[in-house]
């Protein structure tokens, strides 16, 4: 996956903190985060169920608009941006399987497949409400796992990216993940058997 600038995007980030309505500075942003914003929708939606009516490209649209719009938040840098994009991803990911009618047990849920580098990190097949659950669940028992959890599947974050995220140490992310992918692997078989 291509990165952007780090110290370019950061630059804008400030500059839209001291003046949200830069509309300058926001199609700047967009231009240099997109594509990046659009491989992770992408990789995430690519494990959707077949006919989904969200597309990776409706996807970013809706994440950066709910983003933008938002005069209060305070971007620290590139990684802080990502980890509010991951977050906004899983929310619009929810919302839309909510939306559709998906249930937790029957209906028309929304299944999700992982390739095999995905499948690796948390199991091969799931649901999208039922990941949700698990990691909301996950974050109660421990908030630090849940969020690394939540910024590398949701938000493509690496684990230096997450560890700068959250001020901790690259080890401790590693240390969380393996928990992590532990821990939602065995929660998410559970909730589909």
């Amino acid at each position: 996956m291509s990165r952007t600038p780090r110290s370019e995007v950061t630059r804008i980030l400030v500059e839209l903190c001291a003046n949200p309505k830069d509309t300058e500075g926001t199609e700047r942003l967009l231009e240099l985060v997109y594509e990046e914003l659009r491989q992770i929708a992408a990789k995430i939606m690519r494990h959707e169920r077949s006919g989904h009516t969200l597309q990776p490209t409706a996807l970013v649209h809706e994440v950066y608009m709910k983003m933008v719009d938002q005069e209060s938040l305070q971007w620290n840098d590139r990684a802080h941006f990502l980890s509010i994009a991951a977050r906004a991803m899983r929310q619009i990911l929810v919302d839309h399987a909510r939306s559709h009618g998906a249930a937790k047990r029957g209906g028309d849920l929304q299944r999700v497949t992982m390739d095999d580098a995905m499948a690796k990190e948390v199991g091969s097949h799931f649901e999208m409400l039922a990941l949700n659950d698990a990691l909301d669940k996950l974050g109660k028992e421990d908030e630090r796992a849940g969020r690394v959890a939540e910024l590398r599947l949701f938000g493509g974050l690496t684990v230096k990216e997450t560890a700068h995220v959250l001020d901790v140490s690259p080890r401790t992310v590693d240390d969380d993940w393996q928990m992590c992918r532990m821990w939602l692997s065995r929660e998410l078989s559970d909730a589909t058997e």
